[in-house]
């Protein structure tokens, strides 16, 4: 039943799978055994298309209602098999800086007597394990969407430039991204941090110019310090990092304008624990009030 849902949520039996995690054949096979169980066909099907039937639209809705039954009774059993005082487990990726201290805090206030731990892990590999339980929640740059998964507002991480401090745009207070085109760009490879990059891409994008890529940005240490020796680039870091980052060689600059921010979540199965999710609810909204200075 999750499969045919997924299918018509998607209309595509391959991207369906991708949701899944499964390859194409085993969503086909299952959806078909549902068919042959229920006696209707729930898809229309071509060689380049999939539609729902109309007994797939008749029966769309009762599927989604089984499922969110099913998801309910799961929930409402790890509540009452497990107090709260068990451990929160949280995935991390990159630095949060001082930013994680509000969100603790948060979590402290709704929760006193909870523990919290964290797994640092790719965000791919994140994203999986809260979706099988493995983690409670796991935090998220640059995504805004995750198939299945409810992802709670937390903060905004501004980016700021960073580039040689012999730089002639080094003496600005603030720089602007059409000033760096001319400029080539260290940022790291797509398939390492796909977020990122296409923010930054498409922000030069809209400032009218298409970066020039540079060599691809390693670590910070290393990519700074072969900026530091005079290599004419810029790059981009979270503004919380640019603090540790100080060097006389550097100069990180605000952008110009509205500048560059990257959007963070907390990712969250919609069907964990009642008490759980209403904690992290609460935490990310204290969280977001405080950076922001506004009340729930």
């Amino acid at each position: 039943m999750q499969y045919f849902v997924m299918v018509a949520e998607e209309l595509h039996f391959g991207r369906a799978a991708e949701r899944l995690h499964i390859v194409q054949s085993t969503v086909s096979q299952q959806v078909r055994r549902l068919e042959r169980e229920l006696g209707v066909n729930l898809f229309e099907r071509s060689s380049r298309t999939v539609a729902l039937s109309p007994s797939g639209r008749r029966l769309l809705p009762r599927a989604r209602a089984v499922l969110a039954a099913g998801d309910a009774l799961i929930a409402e059993a790890r509540s009452l098999a497990a107090p709260l005082t068990d451990a929160l487990l949280l995935g991390t990726g990159s630095s949060l800086g001082s930013r994680l201290d509000l969100f603790l805090d948060a979590v402290a206030a709704h929760g006193p007597d909870l523990k919290v731990r964290f797994s640092n892990l790719e965000r791919d590999a994140r994203i999986e394990r809260v979706r099988t339980g493995q983690l409670d929640g796991a935090f998220l740059r640059g995504v805004t969407t995750v198939p299945g998964l409810r992802l709670l507002r937390l903060w905004e991480d501004r980016l700021v430039a960073a580039l040689p401090a012999s730089h002639q745009l080094a003496e600005q207070s603030a720089v602007s991204l059409a000033q760096l085109r001319d400029l080539p760009l260290r940022i790291v490879p797509r398939e390492r941090n796909a977020a990122l990059y296409d923010l930054v891409v498409t922000a030069c994008a809209e400032a009218g110019f298409r970066p020039i890529m540079g060599p691809p940005f390693t670590t910070q240490q290393d990519t700074l310090a072969e900026m530091a020796m005079g290599e004419g680039a810029w790059t981009v870091l979270y503004a919380a990092n640019a603090t540790g980052a100080a060097t006389r060689r550097i100069a990180f600059r605000e952008f110009a304008g509205d500048g560059v921010a990257v959007p963070v979540r907390l990712a969250v199965r919609p069907d964990m624990r009642p008490d759980r999710l209403r904690l992290l609810v609460a935490a990310c909204q204290a969280a977001y009030d405080l950076l922001t200075g506004t009340s729930a």
